[in-house]
């Protein structure tokens, strides 16, 4: 099948960082490494591309990390912080001249047929509109040759989705992996894993609880993601245990 790439369009928790109106240290340093857009991915493997959310900066994610198209997208879930970019997707409607295939769970799709129902459909294309074609998942499902795998988890108390694609994984906005879930993150050489801050909260890991959970998962390398202005790369990155890393904008891996 290839490797894949997967690249980083974004890091940052649902304010992005910096923060509006925030003189803290995080937000006012000038490594390139603590700004952080809101967080997503591109996952590319030959002629495929899918985009995982849409962000509210997916136009400046994209025009810092172009690509040439996009075969499909996949929602993990319906914050604000991951679909409000839905619009930004028209550009490739306009490029193709064919509607985008849009992947989520009911909850999700339910969410975004009622803030987007401009957006879905099956008819002819309209102008000036996103053009995108709803598809729930149910389970294992594919895009082109890329073999997809839907990972139950919770957001609080909110369920929400990861993805497993071959020996990778992608689990962003999580405090809970249900027992059921760990069977299906084995034997991976990447995983990437939501890391909010040092200290606890009602719906994502600390830094303490992902870097438990990682362990538990054992995959060869974690990276985390979703990290607010608590969270200062390299001052942090200095703790953390062996092939465990702090992803970062633009950053690109292959597995």
């Amino acid at each position: 099948m290839g490797k894949l790439k997967i690249t980083f369009l974004g890091t940052g928790t649902s304010q992005g960082i910096p923060l509006i109106n925030c003189d803290c240290p995080v937000c006012i340093s000038d490594d390139p490494k603590n700004k952080r857009l809101r967080t997503s991915i591109t996952i590319q493997n030959g002629q495929t591309t899918i985009l995982v959310d849409t962000t509210p900066d997916l136009r400046q994610q994209l025009l810092r990390n172009p690509v040439k198209k996009i075969d499909a997208v996949l929602f993990t879930h319906s914050h604000a912080d991951h679909i409000f970019g839905i619009d930004d997707l028209r550009r490739f409607n306009f490029i193709y001249k064919k509607r985008l295939e849009v992947f989520a769970n009911e909850e999700t799709l339910n969410r975004l047929n009622y803030l987007f129902d401009y957006a879905f459909g099956d008819g002819e294309l309209l102008p000036g509109l996103p053009n995108l074609h709803a598809n729930r998942i149910k389970g294992k499902f594919k895009i082109n040759n890329l073999k997809i795998e839907p990972l139950d988890l919770f957001h609080g108390g909110q369920s929400v989705l990861g993805f497993r694609i071959e020996r990778f994984a992608y689990c962003t906005d999580v405090n809970k992996i249900p027992e059921k879930t760990f069977p299906n993150l084995k034997n991976l050489d990447i995983l990437v894993l939501d890391a909010l801050r040092e200290t606890p909260h009602p719906t994502h890991f600390s830094l303490e609880e992902a870097i438990e959970q990682a362990e538990k998962i054992g995959a060869k390398i974690t990276y985390f993601i979703h990290m607010s202005h608590k969270i200062d790369h390299n001052k942090h990155s200095a703790n953390l245990p062996e092939n465990m890393y702090f992803a970062f904008d633009g950053l690109q891996i292959e597995v």
